[in-house]
Parts: structure tokens; sequence; C-alpha cells
């Protein structure tokens, strides 16, 4: 009998290949009963599986930091706009280290882009990086750019209290060149008062600087003859140097014409008439705190600006130094969403150069009180103080008298020119809470009482000589009312019905827009 060993070499090989197939056989028999044997995920499980992985995602994010690094960052859908207008918006996500600081530089390259106004959406999307590279992310930032980069608006205000009316409109051209440009001009046209038209434009970035830069040209006449009997008409240039959220710089230069077609005007009036060269550097600081800008509860804000005058070398360039200055802060007392409103105002003005003790303050630049402009809602200097007419505060003289013939040779004229002040101090408190009625609290309609006083005082042209505090506490002026606040998504309307301190300006009801 034959052993193995005298088999064929072919033979052997043939058995050897058929024990292998029945060996895979058998493995795929057993990989398909272990399948079988694996229970089918049905779609709640694979989300409650989905769920509970983003969970813990989550939950290492927020309880450890996690280390990740950009390896790249991909700009689509910009057909227009240049790559290095968008690139210097988002730079913060190419530095971040961690997938906290990622999410944070995400959130605020995206307020950025969205702030350039020339992007319908704009999504930034955080994907894994190269498989060779662990620990990496790709970013990619996704813009849609405007359909129609032609927009405007038109629209007619009012001021009830100073019976004026004014109609305003705007046409703005967004990313003509493709480098984040924003072209506008606009036109305002008041009835009785101030006319302004102007063209703009602004680039998000210029040159090497890092904040936007802007430039204005406009045209604009104001008419005060009613309050100050004169007219006021500028052409000017403005850039606008530095803006950030908290700092504003900007340089303006303007050529001013004051006139009086009236012939009505007062000698102090008079003395200000004529040409003028306006070049001033203007300084700010804001912030604000507050919940609301229209019914603040909490917080606080405030403003500060100075401005220096007279930059350009001509005799004509006015010279002075202005600084201003606006605090306001709101306290909840926790009740009927009760606030205590209280702010402080003030500001000086002050000619500067050879013998500036003796010379006047340009009139326009001088600080003028009263109005209709609600103090909790006004933050920018001492300006408003309810109870009021506008400009009715302050020093005044006596407007020309022009006798026609004999019967009035001695009538003698009530009508004055306000002047305006070289120092102002503004305060208030405002108490504002909500109505009982729940259709009343569901509209935002509540009430309000408040309190005003403010003083307007004369320092140059040696005035300053004769200051006492005395005298300055004499001429505070006060004013104190309660009203009905009535917002809406147009405007915010005020009824209230107020009286002042002084037995000369009687008490009122008046409605304010």
């Amino acid at each position: 009998m034959a052993n193995q060993d005298d088999k064929p070499y072919s033979e052997i090989e043939e058995e050897d290949d058929t024990e292998d197939e029945e060996e895979e056989d058998d493995d795929f028999n057993e990989d398909e009963e272990e399948e079988e044997q694996q229970p089918l995920l049905t779609p709640e499980s694979k989300m409650q599986t989905q769920r509970s992985q983003m969970e813990q995602v989550f939950h290492r994010i927020s309880s450890e930091r996690v280390p990740l690094r950009v390896h790249d960052v991909l700009i689509k859908g910009n057909t227009k706009t240049k790559d290095f207008i968008i690139e210097a918006e988002i730079e913060a996500l190419k530095t971040a280290t961690s997938v906290q600081e990622l999410l944070q530089a995400a959130t605020i390259a995206n307020a950025r882009l969205r702030k350039l106004d020339v992007f319908d959406s704009v999504s930034i999307t955080l994907d894994s990086g190269p498989p060779e590279l662990p620990g990496t992310s790709n970013v990619v930032v996704q813009v849609v750019e405007c359909k129609n980069p032609l927009t405007g608006d038109v629209g007619v205000f009012t001021k009830p209290e100073a019976r004026s009316w004014s109609l305003e409109g705007s046409l703005k051209f967004k990313n003509l060149f493709g480098y984040g440009d924003l072209w506008d001009g606009s036109l305002s046209y008041g009835w009785d008062q101030t006319t302004e038209v102007s063209a703009g434009v602004s680039l998000p970035r210029f040159m090497k600087l890092f904040t936007p830069v802007m430039a204005r040209v406009s045209l604009l006449s104001q008419d005060w003859l009613k309050f100050s009997s004169y007219k006021e008409q500028s052409l000017g240039l403005s850039l606008g140097l530095l803006s950030t959220r908290n700092h504003d710089l900007a340089y303006n230069l303007s050529w001013r014409t004051l006139s009086d077609p009236s012939q009505m005007a007062s000698k102090s009036i008079r003395r200000q008439l004529g040409h003028g060269l306006l070049s001033n550097l203007k300084y700010t600081f804001k912030i604000d705190r507050r919940d609301s800008p229209l019914r603040p509860t909490k917080g606080f804000a405030f403003v500060s600006a100075s401005q220096l005058g007279g930059l350009f070398p001509d005799y004509r360039s006015l010279r002075s130094i202005r600084q201003e200055f606006d605090l306001h802060y709101a306290l909840p007392l926790g009740f009927a969403r009760a606030a205590l409103n209280f702010g402080v105002a003030g500001g000086v003005i002050f000619p500067w150069g050879s013998d500036f003790k003796n010379r006047p303050t340009s009139l326009p630049d001088r600080f003028f009180l009263g109005g209709n402009s609600s103090p909790v809602c006004t933050l920018g200097g001492p300006t408003s103080l309810l109870g009021f007419k506008t400009r009715g505060l302050g020093p005044s003289e006596p407007k020309r008298e022009v006798k026609t013939n004999s019967e009035d040779a001695n009538s003698d004229t009530s009508e004055r020119d306000f002047l305006g002040g070289d120092l102002a101090v503004t305060a208030f408190a405002d108490l504002s809470f909500d109505l009982p009625l729940k259709v009343l609290r569901d509209s935002n309609i509540h009430a309000h009482a408040f309190a005003c006083t403010g003083s307007l005082t004369k320092l140059t042209e040696n005035s300053f000589r004769e200051f006492s505090l005395q005298k300055y506490k004499d001429s505070f002026r006060s004013s104190a009312g309660i009203g009905l606040i009535v917002p809406t998504k147009l405007f915010r309307m005020e009824v209230d019905s107020r009286g002042t301190m002084n037995p000369e300006t009687p008490n009122h009801v008046r409605v304010r827009i």
C-alpha cells in the first residue's frame, strides 16, 4: 500500500487547496453567524448613540482644555471681494491653540465679516484636518456676496415740540471695487431749519491701518434765525482716522459762513457774522454697559469727547479747546421692572492762542440747553433739559429793534437772541415702572417720573473774573414731571405733564417723539 509521500506533487497541492477553501468557508459562515447574532440598530438607538457621543464631546470641551491647531483656512464664495479683506477679519482663527479658542475666534470672525455689510450671509465650518496630522482642523469660511449692492431708504421725521419736519433719504452702493468699500450719499431737507447734502466712502482696510477709514464731504445749511438770529452754511471734509468699539478719532476741515438775512441780530451775534475756518481733531471714548438704550434697567454708560480746534495754519482758523462728558447709571429696584436712572453731564469750551482771555468762542461751537430730547436716551454731552424751549437757557441779548414809524418808536420787544454758554452742566433722575394692566405690560407701555436741572454760563471775554459760586448756583434751572412712554418699532413716544421751578415759565403738557 503506497504512503502519502509516494503521491504526485499535483495531487498533494490540490488537497491543500481544498482544505484552505473549506477553512475559508467555515470562517465566512462563522462571521455570518456573528453578524446574525448582533442586534440591528434602530434609528432611535443610532440617534441616542450620536447624542451620547456629542454630550461626551461637549463635556470634555467644558471641563478641560482640548489642544487643537488650525492646519488651513479655506475661503469660498467671494467672487468679487478680495481675499486679503476677508483674511484680515479672520486672522485670529490661525492663532487658536485649543478648541475653546477656535470656537471663540470663529464667533468673533463671523460678527466682523457681517459688520462689513457686503455679505448676505456668512458661515464658518470647523472640519477635521488631514488624517496624517492628528490634532488639527481645517476652517472653511463660506460667504455669500450681496446680490443687490445698491440699497436706499427715505423717510419723513418730525419733532412736535419744535414744530419742525424733515425729509431724509440715502443711497448706498456696497463693495464697488471689491475692497469692502461702502459708498453712500444722503440728503436731509428740513422745512424750517436744517438742510444737508453729503457723500462719503468707508474702507475696512487702508494701507497698513488696522481700523476702518472713512471720508465724507458735506454741505450743511442750518437756520437758527428763530432762536439766535443767524444762518449757518458750511462746506466740509471729515476723515475718520480711528474707529473701534470704544475709541473714535476724527479730523474735520470746514469753511463756515454765518449770516443774518433778517437784519435783526443782537450786537453779540453781529460780531460773529462772516467767514471762519474750522479745523479740529476730535477724540471720543464711549462705553455702554446698559441692557437697553431706550429703557435701561441696569448698567452704566460713559462718554468723553475732547476736541482741539485751530490746527490749520490760517488767521481765520477758529482756535478753541472743548471738553465734555456724560455719565448715565441705571439701578434696578426689584419690582414691576422699576429702575432709577440718573445721570450727569458737563462741558467746557475755551479759546486758545494770543490774547485768548479777551476773545469769544465761536457761536455754533458753544453749548446750548433746552429742547425736547429725552435725557435717558440722549448720550453725548450736556444738551437736553426738559421743560424749556430749544436753546431756551443761558445768556441772551435783545434782538435789534427796527422802527418803521413814529407810532412804535417807544415800543419794546421781548424777542431775544440766545447766545449759548462756555460752561454747561446738566443732571437728571428718572424713575420708570410698569403699569398694573397686563395688556400695557405686554406692549412695554410704562410710566415714569423725572426731574432735571442744568446751568449755562459764559466764561470768555474776561467773564470768568466775575464768576462766583453763588451766581453759579443761582443760574441753575430745574423742571419735573410725570408721563407715559409708548415705545414702537419706529419711534418712542412720550406724553408728559411737566412744570418748571421758575415762576416765569408756565407748566404744560407735551407730546415727545
